[in-house]
């Protein structure tokens, strides 16, 4: 049995723990707040680098990826063994990544380093080797690194082997940079499997100078198809040169910057042999050349050597001398396809004429058809662009 003076004293006693239990008390009676939980320390920052290190027989156009965890990427640099840098940047994700296909069958190394949430630095490398193609892509390309040429002058790069698919294509042609010093609309469309021509959507403009880099080193451009090197080249666009010649009148108007310079009496090609219409480019000149009419499927029609010769197309079609037509240059037409100026003028409009002028054919029954030689103008702007695997015209 309890007493009633126990039942107090358990009471108090109980009521006094209550008080500790629920607050505490500083020596004056203030109330003092409990304590904060320690906060955590910042994370640090932890680099991740794809191809891992150690990597071997890496596929050219795999992403060289440098990406931060709890951090940003500050500095990176990937470098080959001969120290030839690799250019890149920080997308909008925060990740390194290359601008460019890397080389076949060279070692690289990647350093990095980026700031933590902590503010400090850390840093990382790795290095790498990419595999040995089983087939390579070489690759010509024109004009001539140097050269000045017409404003109809396109940019033709030629490659050993075929591309074939949209895919293969397309990456070819983001492998290519066109820089220029006037800034003008241009695109790249495919000739053939094994050549892509650029041109832009009007003629060049007079004193353009223009770099192409084709960063085809690394490019898979089919089944175990890769590009080996990059190849560049620099030209310059000289005065504009337009000749409009007609199988009518039979004459050459030459202008120069937009001034007639010379008018040419001419023979085109006789009925049969008629010469082709169209916007044709110059595309070579020899001052020499053995004119057979075997390379065209007629042996034995004529054999000659020609004086002062400006190709106009792959089939054959030239301006070049002629003296044994100079009766009928000016009047008629008696040629196989070549348009006949006398030597004098012959010889005028080959020290005249640039890689590239343009000379327009009009007035006979045979057009030209694209492809025979560098036809560019050959095609609308619409035509030109739907022969892009990517589709898209590009300012330089």
């Amino acid at each position: 049995m309890w007493s009633g003076r126990t039942v107090a004293v358990t009471a108090s006693l109980l009521a006094a723990a209550l008080l500790v239990t629920t607050g505490c008390s500083s020596p004056s009676g203030e109330q003092v707040p409990p304590r904060a939980p320690a906060k955590d320390a910042p994370p640090v920052a932890k680099l991740a680098i794809t191809p891992v290190n150690g990597t071997k027989k890496v596929a050219p156009d795999t992403e060289v990826a440098v990406k931060a965890t709890a951090g940003k990427v500050t500095k990176v640099t990937v470098a080959d063994a001969k120290g030839r840098a690799v250019e890149g940047a920080v997308d909008a994700d925060g990740m390194w990544r290359p601008r460019w296909s890397l080389r076949p069958s060279t070692t690289y190394t990647v350093n990095a380093s980026a700031t933590g949430t902590d503010g400090k630095e850390v840093t990382g490398s790795a290095t790498f080797t990419t595999l040995k193609p089983k087939r390579v892509l070489e690759t010509g390309m024109a004009p001539l690194n140097g050269e000045k040429v017409g404003v109809g002058m396109p940019v033709q790069l030629l490659l050993s082997k075929p591309v074939a698919s949209a895919q293969d294509r397309a990456a070819v042609e983001r492998s290519l940079e066109v820089r220029m010093s006037e800034p003008v609309e241009g695109a790249w469309s495919w000739v053939s499997d094994r050549e892509v021509q650029f041109r832009p959507r009007e003629y060049w403009p007079v004193g353009q100078k223009v770099t192409v880099i084709a960063h085809l080193a690394g490019v898979r451009a089919g089944n175990g198809l890769w590009g080996d090197q990059n190849r560049k080249a620099s030209f310059t666009v000289g005065d504009e040169h337009i000749t409009k010649i007609s199988g009518r009148t039979h004459k050459a108007v030459v202008r120069k910057n937009g001034k007639v310079v010379r008018t040419i009496p001419v023979s085109l090609g006789k009925p049969g042999d008629d010469s082709w219409s169209g916007t044709m480019i110059a595309q070579e000149k020899s001052p020499s050349v053995l004119m057979d009419s075997a390379t065209i499927g007629r042996p034995g029609l004529y054999r000659t050597n020609t004086k002062w010769n400006v190709r106009m197309t792959y089939s054959g079609m030239f301006f070049h001398a002629a003296p044994w037509s100079t009766g009928s240059q000016g009047h008629s037409n008696v040629s196989h396809g070549c348009v006949n100026a006398s030597m004098g003028n012959a010889r005028w409009f080959y020290n005249f004429t640039q890689r590239g002028d343009i000379i327009q054919v009009t007035g006979t029954s045979r057009k030209l058809k694209f492809g025979n030689g560098p036809t560019p103008w050959v095609k609308t702007w619409k035509q030109w662009l739907a022969g892009s695997a990517v589709g898209t015209s590009v300012n330089g």
